[in-house]
């Protein structure tokens, strides 16, 4: 009796030790199933749509022997300007903004066995950023500030018509890869797919930047011209990328 009811735990642990074999194996037969006939593929769908949004940078550029001088100069250059563009603000159609302020000091040459070169001078810089989406309205203002020069354009696409843009282009992309797939699918001999990981890309548009027109000087009498503008086309693009499991 003894030597039964020490074989018995030794028993039971080699039939449990069975049984945990048996259902492990066709787990790793299913997995190994699961991995054949898998195909990976993109497809790609790109809009092209016009810029509908007009940036403009201006700039003052000032510089003298006096650090505070020439602040001074920068300051009252783009509170000018700044007044005037509040007058033309709307939001969304025409938005203003100050930009980068910058004052630096100009060196001389250091003289000989000198480590310590001296300050001549300063030299500064301010900007104003005119953006919107009334191109015209836009364009009008940068021709009435006088007290800065147009710096930069730069044309771009505002966020609703770019949201807009970009769920068209993904649905046409997720199209054509369902479309693709049921139709490589189909050539290989099964009769469908089924998808197993996706993944979704947006390529957004750059930034167009223009050709800014001569900077007008400081001391040129102010002349009431429109800046000459004119929107061009960017590409809006979605890429779907991933793979189906083709099924008979």
């Amino acid at each position: 009796m003894p030597h039964r009811s020490a074989a018995l735990p030794a028993l039971i642990m080699a039939v449990a030790s069975g049984i945990c074999t048996a259902h492990a194996q066709p787990s790793v037969t299913a997995a190994a199933t699961a991995a054949t006939n898998v195909l990976s593929l993109s497809a790609s769908a790109s809009v092209e749509v016009t810029m509908d949004t007009l940036s403009v940078t201006l700039a003052a550029a000032r510089e003298g022997p006096d650090a505070s001088v020439v602040q001074s100069q920068l300051r009252q250059a783009l509170e000018a300007a700044l007044a005037e563009a509040r007058k033309a603000a709307r939001p969304k159609a025409l938005e203003v903004q100050t930009g980068a302020f910058s004052l630096s000091p100009r060196y001389a040459n250091p003289p000989a066995r000198s480590s310590q070169p001296s300050v001549t001078g300063w030299v500064g810089r301010a900007e104003l950023v005119i953006e919107g989406r009334d191109l015209p309205a836009v364009a009008q203002l940068v021709g009435r500030l006088s007290t800065m020069s147009v710096a930069r354009v730069a044309f771009g696409l505002s966020r609703e018509v770019r949201e807009q843009v970009e769920q068209e282009t993904t649905r046409q992309a997720i199209t054509r890869f369902r479309t693709q797939a049921d139709s490589y699918a189909r050539q290989f001999g099964f009769s469908g797919y089924q998808i197993r990981e996706v993944q979704v890309g947006l390529q957004e548009p750059p930034v167009m930047l223009a050709r800014a027109p001569m900077m007008r000087a400081a001391s040129m009498p102010e002349v009431q011209e429109s800046l000459p503008v004119e929107a061009g086309k960017t590409t809006v693009s979605s890429t779907v990328s991933g793979s189906v499991q083709m099924v008979r």
